[in-house]
Formats: structure tokens, sequence, C-alpha cells
């Protein structure tokens, strides 16, 4: 199946849809997320995701999840002003900005955090409560981190521990550009508050040479939702499939049944479940739907049915489905978690 025609202006713009929802039996929501922006120079795109590890050593991850997001929308923005700077300053080269993004931010990210953290814990500590190395303290705090910056000139992201960066690309190929070569065992993942975590923090970096081959959809989740789904293939056809409704319906459509989509990954993976994405509203107003090819498997949109017996959500108050759109293998829902 062909792409999309598409015809974009000088600067690209995005419209965001986030939700978060708790995990089943879960005391509070260890999840936080942030998305601001257009993707224009004076309003770059930013999205940011983190899960605070959420056991009894890590009895403060809710707030370390908190710190993360909030340092890292800091940390874009400054970014994004160093990739794009106004008034007639010339923005630094590219390769000065791929080092910056893979050196420099992940260590002031890390840094501001650890200090963040440690700040927290001296403010807070209740009286007589015995002294704790630095190290026990940070441990209380420990997060996972996914944010990623979209400016006219550079797409860049970050990815420390679990969760997923997931790129459709303009032809329609689904990419999960952070991903470790070795996925983490159990619940073991790499965190804000391991020893020299700057290392640990996967860079992806795409300038954008080609305004017109910019992404159709980027989106950064925490594992809540990819462990929903039985393979990464079925993770995969649901981004796929997202990408499909929001061509057909807007984002509007999809922002109003976002929660409960969210809410039945929960319920499978039993994990706070947090969604921020952003789809190219160029593409909502030249494209069809979607290509369904997946990078790596020859998936067709049959494939990708909605499974036979499975109603779908009901359409929200004040709004109705397209009358067209009666049979459930036309895609109404992309969730389709592997049941």
């Amino acid at each position: 199946m062909s792409g999309p025609v598409r015809t974009l202006g000088p600067e690209p713009l995005w419209d965001t849809l986030q939700g978060t929802v708790q995990g089943v039996n879960k005391t509070r929501n260890q999840d936080h997320y942030e998305a601001e922006g257009r993707g224009t120079a004076g309003q770059p795109l930013i999205m940011a995701v983190a899960d605070g590890h959420g056991s009894a050593v890590h009895a403060r991850s809710h707030l370390g999840s908190r710190f993360a997001v909030d340092l890292f929308v800091q940390q874009a923005r400054l970014f994004a002003a160093l990739a794009e700077p106004r008034g007639d300053g010339q923005p630094p080269s590219l390769s000065w900005l791929m080092h910056y993004a893979e050196h420099t931010l992940p260590r002031q990210l890390v840094s501001a955090w650890q200090e963040k953290a440690l700040g927290h814990w001296e403010r807070t500590r209740s009286p007589g409560e015995p002294g704790m190395d630095p190290v026990d303290k940070l441990v209380l705090y420990g997060s996972t981190l996914v944010g990623a910056v979209l400016t006219p000139r550079v797409f860049a992201a970050w990815q420390l521990g679990d969760g997923e960066l997931t790129v459709v690309t303009d032809d329609g190929r689904v990419t999960v550009p952070l991903a470790p070569d070795e996925a983490d065992l159990g619940d073991e993942t790499e965190s804000l508050c391991s020893p020299q975590a700057w290392l640990r923090v996967r860079t992806h970096w795409a300038p954008v040479t080609a305004p017109a081959r910019a992404p159709r959809l980027v989106s950064v989740s925490t594992d809540g939702l990819s462990k929903s789904f039985a393979s990464d293939t079925g993770f995969r056809q649901f981004m796929a499939g997202l990408d499909d409704r929001l061509a057909a319906e807007g984002t509007e459509c999809v922002r109003a049944v976002l929660p409960q989509w969210l809410a039945k990954a929960s319920r499978h993976s039993g994990d706070d479940t947090t969604l921020v994405a952003a789809w190219h509203t160029a593409t909502a107003a030249t494209a069809g739907p979607a290509d369904a090819t997946v990078t790596g498997d020859a998936t067709d949109r049959a494939a990708m049915a909605y499974p036979s017996g499975v109603t779908y959500p009901a359409a929200p108050a004040g709004m109705t489905y397209p009358a067209d759109t009666t049979d459930p293998a036309d895609l109404r829902d992309p969730y389709r978690s592997d049941e």
C-alpha cells in the first residue's frame, strides 16, 4: 500500500494527546508525564514520561518520577533554544548539537535529578531519623525516564530504563529506536538512581534534513503499556492502529477514548500505564489511513482486525462514531491486546 501524499509548510506542527491510569492493586500511580509545544522554533515539542520503581526500597519514587519529568522539560527547553536560536544568532553546528545531546544533556539531567532528590530528602527527613548514605537516599527516589524534543531542525530523544519511544515514519513503518539490544530481566531496569546513570542514557539523534519526511507519529510511554501485550509485535500493531485511527478521525476522537485504552492496558499489565503521543497535523489534512507495515513483520490490515466477540468502547457522551464504521475489522479501536 502506498503512503499518503503530504504537503508540509516550512514549520511542522504537532498535536498531542496524553493520559495515565493507575495500575490494579497499586496504592498510588508512580508514573508522571508532560507534553508542551507544537514543534515550531518558538514552541518546540517536548514530551516526557517517567516511571517510579514503586517498591518499598523506592518509597519516594512517585516523587522521583515527577522530578525526572520536570527536570527533563527544563533541559529540553534549553536544548531546543540552542538548536533554534532566535534573532540574528547563528545556531551551533549539528555535530556540536549531537555531542551535546549524547553527553552534556544526560550528565546535566542526572546531576540535577540527584541534587533535587537529595535536597528533598534533607528538607523532609523526620526529626531523629538516622542519617543515610547518599546512594541509599537516591534509591528511595528511583525512576526511569523517556523524553523527546522536536524542533524544525532536529528530533532528539533520550531514555534511561524501560518504557518506549515509538516512531511511525512518514511511510508508515513502526520503529522503536531506543529499544535496548537485550531486554531487561524481570522487573530490573536502569534508573536515575544507578551509579553514573548518565552513562546509561540511550540517545536518538535525527536531524530534520527533509521536513516532508518528518515522522507521522512520535510517542513516549511507560512499560505498563508495552507489557500489556504478549509480544513486541502486538505493541507495534497497537501503535500502527493508533496512527491509522488518528489519520481516519483526528486527535479529538482518539483523545476521547484514550482513557479506556489505557485502563484496558493497565488491567492486562497490572502496572501504571502512561502514554504521550504527538501526531503530525499535516497528516490530518492530506493523509488517509496508514500503511500498517510493521518493521520486521509483514503485517497487513486484515491481521490487525479487532478480535471477534470483543466490543468497542462506547462512544463518549455527545460523540457518535461515523455510520460507516460498524464493522469491527475497520480498526475502530487500535488497542488489541493479545488476549
